[in-house]
């Protein structure tokens, strides 16, 4: 029996391969010649990084970058050199590079898994501090800067859960793009010196952002102005005001009709432009981005369809399932991915929320909770309870369809 195992993280107890090993530990149980997969699943937000860094046999680099409020901040990033998530960009330029000896070998360069909010991420500003004019997305630019020196020219970037509203100037500006007032003297990288700039050079731009391939995971659709633009939707959550949310909108207006006179791909209207900020908008205008749900993403990225063609079972889950698990969310994609392939799809969980059996009407055949009995919630986060109860459940969901499948097949 071929079993693929692709299960998100349970936020806050396991990362998604503790998660899968662990369902595989329990199926392991009752049959050990069962043919197991086990493979990374998150949906772009919090957690990609490590999800798919673990995944795909990458390593982490930590460093110092200019966070939010322009005070330095240790971001983690992932770097893979798995070449199947390089190969099909790099493959129409069919670069070869010559080998020390002397035979021609084809070489992919590195990918970077990025999360915004690692370096401008809400978290990182008190409440009583929040004010979407004055935060920058410098330090995201220099995440990519120093990914670019570690020799990535690929690049998986998740943006939500950002403090800005700048349209990505400041993370423009650490990649050597200079946006200036009237004077010609650059404006600052926030929310506040985009209705200053009169002019944009790009000459000093980092000449390897050229060969770079952005994949953005991005599940909003709004554009970037408007009533349903960055500033209207996103800015109060950021610490906006009425005031604040009318200022920002014009001069995010202003600057992407600034940009549409140097930058033919700048369309303010464009779904997701809005997204971060305004950071969708500078990713889609100013270099090679495409954006995208987070979880198709990191399907595609992960080549979880490659393993579901010849699969019998399929499996996976979150730590909470309700409604808004099949509204863009790892299992929403996994399942969905499932049905076409005509693989039957079960779900295990730590807990159910809201209107939980919505998860059946979009494709999870069956789901389980792990919880033997009345626990703490320290109990139910703890690492290796987590591990174990899922392990246990695994086991005797196991033992069940083994019955089925013996007798169907055997």
């Amino acid at each position: 029996m071929h079993i693929v195992i692709a299960m998100d993280s349970f936020k806050g107890s396991m990362s998604s391969l503790e998660t899968g090993n662990a369902v595989a530990e329990g199926f392991r149980r009752v049959n050990p010649d069962n043919e197991i997969d086990v493979r990374p699943v998150a949906d772009g937000g919090e957690g990609t990084v490590d999800t798919l860094t673990e995944g795909l046999g990458g390593t982490f680099r930590t460093v110092k970058v200019t966070g939010p409020l322009g005070k330095a901040v240790e971001a983690k990033y992932g770097i893979t050199e798995n070449p199947q998530l390089a190969e099909h960009f790099f493959r129409r330029r069919n670069r070869e590079i010559q080998g020390a000896s002397g035979m021609k070998m084809l070489k992919y360069p590195p990918t970077a898994i990025i999360e915004t909010a690692q370096a401008a991420g809400l978290t990182l500003v008190p409440e009583k501090s929040r004010n979407p004019m004055l935060t920058t997305t410098r330090g995201v630019g220099e995440l990519i800067r120093d990914a670019i020196s570690q020799g990535c020219r690929n690049f998986i970037i998740g943006i939500g859960s950002s403090a800005t509203n700048d349209c990505g100037i400041g993370m423009l500006e650490a990649l050597g793009y200079r946006f200036l007032d009237a004077n010609g003297v650059d404006v600052p990288g926030n929310a506040a010196g985009l209705a200053r700039i009169a002019s944009i050079n790009d000459s000093a731009a980092l000449p390897e952002l050229a060969d770079c391939s952005f994949r953005i995971a991005c599940d909003v659709t709004n554009p970037l102005c408007g009533e349903k633009g960055a500033s209207a939707v996103f800015g109060p959550q950021k610490g906006a005001d009425p005031e604040m949310i009318r200022q920002m909108d014009a001069a995010q207006m202003q600057f992407a009709e600034l940009c549409k006179k140097s930058y033919p791909k700048a369309d303010p209207a464009a779904p997701g432009t809005g997204a971060a900020g305004g950071l969708g908008f500078g990713f889609l205008t100013f270099t090679n981005a495409i954006l995208a749900r987070g979880i198709d993403i990191v399907l595609r990225e992960t080549r979880l369809e490659s393993y579901l063609r010849s699969a019998d079972l399929v499996v996976t889950g979150e730590g909470e399932l309700d409604a808004r698990t099949m509204m863009g969310k790892g299992p929403s994609g996994v399942a969905a991915l499932a049905k076409n392939f005509n693989v039957p799809c079960i779900a295990f969980t730590g807990q159910l929320g809201r209107n939980f059996r919505t998860v059946n009407d979009k494709g999870i055949a069956a789901f389980f909770t792990i919880q033997p009995g009345p626990v703490s919630l320290s109990e139910a986060m703890d690492n290796e309870s987590a591990r174990r109860h899922l392990a246990d459940t695994a086991e005797q969901v196991m033992r069940l369809i083994d019955v089925f499948y013996r007798e169907k097949w055997m």
